[in-house]
């Protein structure tokens, strides 16, 4: 049996680490190394990046801070925001990025995921997708949250599958900073749809929800940020009580 991933979340914006509710109101939360140092050290399974400003300001990811980031951890780093082609991602790889993620460029240009795909491996790429409920549909949203689609959440992660993509980052926009819980009844629609990991991503507040993402959501990893940042979770607390629910976890 596949053990469970604990993926603390590194939103950066103007080199800080930051953490919203609802994808707005931002607040610091520390400086992107030593909180990855940190979740490295505490037993983190990997660590995800997201340059979250890098694609409205149209500009690339912050390479110099992922060199950084990098230098300290020893974990799967995964890191997402302004990539838009395969030079960007090989300029991430050889600073230090084991995967990126992809996300508005992704809906823009799908045939990006084959060419990535293609070049680096599926376990290289993951898409990102940021949904919430609108009229009971599951509307993706690009440019962190701000510009809604036509795409379906469902129809949309069956196409990622089919053109490469080797796991899906899916953010519920609705639960996002709310400590309420994950979307497990969409986590479970997406995992019974496609045969990738899925990352849950999106309203963890405490251990409950992560025990109940796993089993009700049958996410493969759940990933969180401010229950991290705040020391409301200790990382090595979160695995012993997932252990003592009957999650596989590597401890």
């Amino acid at each position: 049996m596949l053990t469970k991933r604990i993926i603390p979340c590194l939103d950066i914006k103007n080199g800080r680490t930051v953490k919203g509710v609802n994808f707005v109101d931002l607040r610091d939360a520390g400086d992107p190394v030593e909180l990855a140092k940190i979740y490295s050290n505490e037993g983190a399974d990997e660590l995800v990046f997201l340059d979250i400003s890098a694609t409205e300001e149209r500009r690339k990811t912050l390479v110099d801070l992922v060199r950084k980031v990098a230098s300290t951890i020893n974990i799967p780093f995964t890191v997402g925001g302004g990539i838009s082609s395969v030079e960007d991602v090989e300029i991430l790889l050889q600073n230090g990025a084991d995967k990126v993620s992809i996300n508005s460029s992704a809906v823009k240009n799908p045939q990006l995921i084959n060419d990535l795909a293609q070049k680096f491996g599926s376990q290289c790429v993951v898409v990102a997708i940021d949904a919430k409920q609108i009229e009971g549909r599951w509307v993706v949203h690009l440019v962190g949250g701000k510009v809604p689609t036509e795409l379906n959440l469902f129809d949309w992660a069956k196409e990622v599958e089919q053109r490469g993509a080797g796991e899906i980052l899916f953010t519920s926009m609705d639960n996002d900073g709310t400590k309420n819980g994950f979307a497990n009844e969409a986590l479970a629609k997406l995992s019974s749809l496609v045969n990738i990991p899925i990352i849950a991503s999106g309203g963890a507040g405490n251990i409950h929800h992560f025990v109940d993402t796993f089993k009700d959501g049958k996410a493969d990893a759940a990933l969180a940020a401010s229950v991290f940042h705040f020391k409301e979770i200790e990382i090595k607390t979160l695995k012993k009580e997932l252990k003592n629910s009957n999650i596989e976890v590597r401890l």
